[in-house]
């Protein structure tokens, strides 16, 4: 893969950014090629010998310039934070066209829409605010968490049914539908286990560390 630039600095990438709203081209070219290697960063763990790592790059790309396009500096985050989600979404649009009928699980797979539309996914449970995604994208050390709290705050059914269906503890996992055959329910019941054992997840991450 070709080398990329490191990122700019975040008052560059701030003076960048707001030339790119006032509408020049040139500003939002350059905040695409000094982010390219975050772009590069996330597709290697889609990267395998099915794929072709230059359309890979290309899909990636095209989330990195939504994201630009539709960044939001008031909010005071990071681009990085706000582009390695819409790199993601961008991706999993791609390999959802690849795998409709796999059931491959991973903390990216789509779980549900948040109240403005957007795609939400199990890691966004455990995102951090102000982490650097471009460092490490899959946080490992949230994660070691996200099990520590299910561990905590689920009951045995809510506990039994996020393990089936992301198949959590090395399980496989299943289609609501398939989960509740399994445990003799109806699968809206499943659905609303689901939801309210996330919640529970969701908010114990959102919940200030003291």
């Amino acid at each position: 893969m070709q080398t990329f630039k490191q990122p700019l600095t975040k008052e560059m990438e701030l003076y960048y950014l707001k030339r790119s709203k006032e509408g020049d081209l040139s500003a939002r070219n350059v905040l695409v090629e000094y982010n390219l290697r975050l772009v590069a960063h996330i597709i290697k763990k889609y990267n395998n010998y099915d794929r072709d790592i230059d359309d890979l790059l290309s899909t990636g790309t095209i989330g990195l310039i939504k994201a630009i396009n539709t960044y939001d500096i008031e909010k005071g985050n990071r681009l990085v934070t706000y582009a390695s989600r819409c790199i993601e979404n961008e991706l999993l649009m791609m390999l959802r066209q690849e795998r409709k009928c796999s059931k491959e699980f991973s903390l990216y797979e789509p779980i549900g829409t948040d109240k403005e539309g957007n795609e939400i996914n199990l890691l966004d449970i455990v995102e951090s605010e102000g982490t650097d995604i471009a460092e490490q994208v899959i946080l490992d050390d949230n994660i070691k968490h996200l099990y520590e709290f299910i561990k905590i705050l689920l009951d045995k059914r809510e506990l039994k049914v996020l393990t089936l269906r992301y198949g959590l503890y090395n399980h496989p996992p299943y289609t609501q539908r398939e989960v509740a055959g399994k445990l003799g329910i109806s699968r809206s019941y499943v659905s609303r286990i689901e939801k309210k054992a996330l919640a529970k997840l969701r908010e114990a991450f959102d919940r200030p560390t003291p």
